[in-house]
């Protein structure tokens, strides 16, 4: 049986393997081992590997090579108009070469995949919708708008679409689900840490606008200037990263906040491990899976109340939820780290929870729903 997935995620073919972004790769190598044979509508593109990228683990992988796009600016809107008819032929193309259709959503290329699937009704489809699927949630238009489509049964049929967060008055063919980076194998015993040295934060994400790395500082700056024996390390990269070094050093922050830039799993384990909290202060998150992975080794998140974030956090009961006030936020920190037991109880809770959803279940529900 054949497999096509629709997505935007740039490849790259290095010594005879397909490479992409790890996490999506990772989840997509647990997709793929169902099927025989496994085509790719994605941008194919010359980069350098680095430790976030992963390769395909599957030998009849066939690429079909399209050009991204985007709205940004004048110049990129005529460039999609010429663009679009190609990505269209080569789409419906694909759509007819397989049996299963799967949209990686949102993005432009998941919308021309949510036009293109409508007129293929009786083909079995799935689709995974990444980003935050809160109907209240204020977001671009074409997330809007794929949202809807997906949702929609009339002109979406024979699809199953997968969600973060259990959300209200959805259609039968919206399906809650999480995603999952660490194995049974991988489970600890959380051993509670002390505040009565260096507290340690921890950012893990791309250094962007959206994530909001630079309120991460933020908070680290007034904690130190509050007389806190704090650090802060930033994993990840980003057109962020120069302005962010620029601010750490002009504020004599360089033996407080530290930039790591890109690591791999094992590395970032041992972070989570050693960490006592992970800020996460983004203005829009899917399953933000840092959130996930500091639960899993007892490392507590403070995160933005977004998508499916106060849900993961049981409202606060398995971490704290910012309010994006800076002195609110580092007040609710201080009350915390202050309160030993109540950050304990957390830790647990927290861990306990996150604890459930390994790679190992993960799979176990693709099989379940592919099969089913």
């Amino acid at each position: 049986m054949s497999f096509l997935i629709i997505t935007h995620v740039p490849h790259v073919f290095k010594n005879n393997e397909y490479y992409a972004y790890a996490p999506y790769t990772n989840e997509m190598n647990i997709w793929i081992k169902y099927f025989e044979k496994i085509i790719i509508v994605a941008p194919l593109k010359e980069f350098e590997i680095t430790e976030i990228h992963q390769k395909y683990s599957h030998n009849n992988i066939k690429i079909i090579s399209i050009p991204d796009f985007s709205l940004i600016n004048f110049s990129n809107i005529l460039k999609t108009i010429f663009v679009v008819p190609v990505v269209l032929f080569k789409m419906i193309h694909a759509f007819f070469l397989a049996e299963h259709i799967h949209l990686r959503c949102p993005g432009n290329i998941g919308l021309l995949g949510c036009f293109v699937q409508i007129f293929f009704s009786k083909k079995i489809k799935t689709a995974k919708y990444a980003g935050n699927w809160d109907p209240k949630a204020k977001q671009p238009f074409s997330y809007k708008f794929q949202r809807w489509i997906l949702s929609n049964t009339f002109l979406t049929r024979n699809m199953k679409v997968l969600v973060y967060g259990e959300w209200a008055n959805q259609p039968k063919n919206i399906k809650p689900f999480f995603t999952a980076t660490y194995k049974e194998s991988d489970k600890m015993e959380i051993v509670y840490k002390s505040f009565s040295d260096e507290i340690k934060f921890l950012f893990v994400g791309t250094l962007v606008i959206g994530k909001r790395p630079f309120y991460a500082i933020q908070i680290i700056e007034k904690l130190v200037s509050l007389g806190h024996n704090v650090t802060l390390e930033l994993y990840g990269d980003g057109i962020e990263r120069d302005k962010l070094a620029n601010y750490i050093k002009l504020n004599n922050l360089e033996n407080q906040i530290f930039l790591k830039g890109n690591h791999n799993a094992k590395t970032l384990k041992e972070a989570y491990n050693n960490s006592h909290f992970m800020i996460l202060p983004s203005i829009s998150e899917g399953w933000p899976k840092a959130v996930a992975e500091a639960m899993f080794f007892g490392c507590l998140p403070i995160a933005t109340s977004v998508s499916c974030v106060p849900n993961m956090l049981d409202y606060g009961k398995r971490g704290l939820l910012l309010k994006e006030e800076i002195n609110v936020d580092v007040l609710l920190i201080e009350e915390l780290i202050s309160n030993q037991d109540l950050y304990n109880d957390k830790i647990k809770a927290a861990s306990t929870w996150s604890q459930n959803y390994t790679i190992d279940k993960f799979e176990k529900e693709i099989q379940k729903m592919l099969l089913d």
